[in-house]
């Protein structure tokens, strides 16, 4: 659905977007994440034909952002960070303005209205004026001049940005809603929001995308082994001495000894091997340790990111 080629931006001797490169399948949620100023922002504007690149090509849909700017336009909803409100209007009013500017009659727009209060939830803000309304709703009004048009392709920069936990709940839910049926890319620099809503992320940082994958992609590369975490009661110099004999574990670190007589060791090994697994099970059954714990550990985005920048 969205093909980005070597896409370059430069603001003067700054460069904002360096040889960015990826795809986007059809209904996919793609989280485009990365410190502030990592070029998320211009990467977006360029694909919503808001500005055009300094070289490379992108195309929406089959349409090159270039040289069919007006059709990459009528399947792309967008939602830029600071929402496009007119805050003298009312919602309807507002919403009427914006499905005129998009070309529907007056049946269509009707008809969108009637998907959109739903969707959106914006039924009992309707005839406010816009400038009444909570950052939750007035962000929901900007979703809802988004998807007007019934596009194929939503741009969401930082949707959730200032909202209050309920509101983001409420974000977030609307987002996997419409992924059922449309393309989302969506920015964001909160590791959180990415976890929860995309199925790939890309990883940009100073312009250039560090990694782009599944999480358990990202995992593989980032961090380079699995890891499990054993706590057994037993002597830390038994435990050691067992561990140690391990045939597929990469490395052994101790982690924790408590009062009650239980220590905690971290065993790493290779990605795609469950051998060390299998032994340490056996070494359970075998010492008849007593066990509190003994799990695989889930690496979050957190160390993910923090170790594909510390490569960078």
């Amino acid at each position: 659905m969205i093909n980005i080629n070597n896409i370059c931006m430069h603001y003067g001797p700054t460069m904002a977007l360096d040889h960015v490169t990826f795809s986007v399948q059809k209904g996919e949620i793609l989280g485009l994440l990365g410190p502030n100023g990592a070029g998320k922002s211009t990467l977006m504007k360029i694909l919503t034909t808001f500005i055009y690149p300094s070289k490379g090509k992108a195309s929406i849909d089959g349409f090159d952002i270039l040289e069919q700017a007006q059709q990459v336009r009528e399947v792309v909803g967008y939602l830029p960070e600071n929402v496009p409100l007119y805050m003298d209007m009312r919602v309807d009013e507002y919403l009427t303005f914006v499905g005129n500017a998009r070309g529907l009659n007056t049946v269509a727009i009707k008809k969108r209205f009637d998907w959109l209060k739903e969707a959106c939830g914006i039924a009992p803000v309707w005839k406010h004026g816009i400038h009444e309304l909570s950052k939750g709703y007035r962000q929901r009004v900007g979703l809802a001049q988004a998807l007007i048009h019934d596009p194929k392709v939503l741009i969401l920069d930082e949707p959730t940005t200032g909202l209050d936990p309920m509101q983001i709940i409420g974000i977030r839910h609307l987002v996997k809603e419409l992924s059922k049926e449309k393309t989302i890319v969506f920015s964001t620099h909160i590791l959180q929001e990415v976890e929860v809503l995309a199925d790939r992320i890309v990883i940009i940082n100073e312009g250039k995308i560090i990694s782009q994958g599944t999480k358990q992609e990202l995992a593989e590369e980032a961090m380079k082994h699995r890891c499990h975490v054993l706590t057994v009661k037993e002597s830390k110099d038994n435990v050691q001495k067992a561990l140690s004999g391990l045939l597929h574990a990469k490395n052994i670190s101790f982690l924790d000894e408590s009062k009650d007589g239980f220590v905690t060791y971290e065993i790493e090994s290779a990605f795609g091997d469950t051998s060390a697994e299998e032994e340490i099970d056996r070494l359970n059954k075998d010492r008849n340790w007593r066990i509190r714990r003994f799990a695989e550990r889930n690496f979050n985005l957190e160390d993910m990111f923090i170790s594909l920048l510390s490569k960078q």
